[in-house]
């Protein structure tokens, strides 16, 4: 057992020494973690890094994103809807497909498991279900 003074881990907290006897991993955990936080001081020092943009309270994305305007709220809208409408223009097993491919996140191997068809084939039909989408929202610009 070692003797630890808490006032040198929670200046904040303790004001007047107090003195607890801790175990041996205890410490060892303690001292390891007082290393890292003296390092990531010097990493910080030696960057110049004087705050940081992972605490994940939203900071950085007011700092690398501009809020849409309102004509860009509306333009991104209706390029949505002209998608929408295009897609379901395409015949069934291709929009299901494009829909899972690029809006579900699925990779082509799992659609194609999931529908119990080779994969090449999926692959396929998503691409001419792409280009006919294409075709689709050139025709109506």
């Amino acid at each position: 057992m070692q003797k630890i003074n808490l006032r040198d881990l929670y200046p904040d907290v303790y004001k007047t020494d107090a003195f607890v006897d801790v175990a041996e991993e205890v410490l060892a955990v303690i001292q390891s973690q007082q290393q890292a936080d003296a390092a990531y001081e010097r990493r910080k020092f030696r960057h110049k890094a004087h705050y940081s943009l992972d605490r994940e309270d939203g900071i950085e994305n007011d700092a690398l994103a501009r809020p849409l305007t309102p004509e860009e709220v509306m333009e991104q809208k209706q390029l949505r809807e002209e998608v929408y409408a295009a897609l379901m223009q395409l015949p069934s097993i291709q929009a299901r497909r494009i829909y899972a491919r690029f809006y579900l996140g699925m990779t082509v191997a799992e659609i194609a498991k999931v529908e119990g068809v080779d994969r090449r084939r999926v692959w396929a039909s998503i691409r001419r279900g792409l280009k006919k989408l294409a075709y689709l929202l050139d025709a109506n610009k």
